[in-house]
């Protein structure tokens, strides 16, 4: 606030406690207009009072800046309470929609509370209820009357073996049959899929060989396969060797130990894979 008191310039702060603090109005710009009026009129008229121009030029100087400093401090306060009231909208939003979610979420376990409080019920009265069970008399067996009269004759036997030994006829040659179709049905034959670890003694062994003597060992249901040789360590290689066999017929201990018997190049055989086919 600026206020001329005779010829002295004063300038006062406005109170930050007025409502009017907000609003960018000078009320004091009438006296300001009248220091700086009488200021040039003095300086028209020449006068030599030369301290007292260069004092009214500062104090001026210090109320324009003070004038925008307070401006520029309204505008401060007035961001900042828009920062503040925003941020607080956008709180009271996400608690509103948070509120939401969670009444919705207690009103389905109430409903979820209340089915299974009812099918508690239903099973405490049926569990409390007696367990009537229904008795199912026996059939009355039907025996047959002989007539003290007819003298031991049974008038039905005659019929009765006829018609069993027919049965019977009929049984055996249904059972003939079903053998004739069975035996004429080809057998499954159960086979395996192996694949083996033939590990040579060195790196100096030749793998074509040892391969080779693998190869010539011939069984009933034996019949080779694909193979190839993998990397060990320092050099040496194994020989990998699959073969299918007949479970009947080739025996996998009886076969480790035909190759095994190859001991100018196998060290040891050992099994990788074993799948029936």
């Amino acid at each position: 606030m600026v206020v001329v008191s005779g010829n002295v310039l004063i300038v006062k702060k406005a109170d930050m406690t007025s409502p009017l603090v907000h609003e960018k109005i000078w009320f004091e710009k009438f006296r300001y207009d009248e220091a700086e009026r009488q200021y040039f009129e003095k300086l028209s008229k020449g006068s030599s009072n030369t301290p007292l121009k260069s004092s009214l030029a500062g104090e001026v100087a210090k109320a324009r800046q003070h004038i925008k400093n307070s401006l520029e401090c309204m505008d401060g306060i007035a961001a900042l309470a828009t920062n503040v009231n925003v941020e607080l909208v956008n709180r009271l939003n996400s608690l509103e929609k948070s509120n939401t979610e969670l009444n919705s979420l207690v009103k389905d376990l109430q409903a979820v509370i209340k089915q299974l409080d009812s099918r508690v019920k239903v099973l405490e009265t049926n569990s409390n209820k007696p367990s009537h069970t229904t008795t199912v008399a026996p059939a009355p067996t039907q025996e047959k009357t002989v007539d003290d009269n007819d003298d031991g004759v049974d008038l039905f036997g005659s019929d009765s073996e006829e018609e069993s030994e027919e049965a019977k006829k009929i049984k055996e040659q249904r059972l003939a049959e079903y053998a004739a179709k069975k035996s004429k049905k080809p057998a499954l034959i159960a086979k395996s899929n192996i694949i083996l670890d033939v590990k040579p003694w060195d790196d100096e062994t030749d793998m074509k060989l040892l391969e080779a003597e693998v190869r010539k060992i011939s069984m009933d249901g034996l019949l080779w396969g694909a193979s190839k040789l993998v990397p060990l360590a320092y050099g040496i290689h194994k020989l990998q060797i699959s073969c299918v066999v007949e479970d009947d017929k080739v025996s996998v201990d009886v076969l480790q130990e035909a190759i095994e018997a190859i001991e100018d190049y196998v060290q040891s055989v050992d099994i990788a894979a074993f799948n029936k086919v």
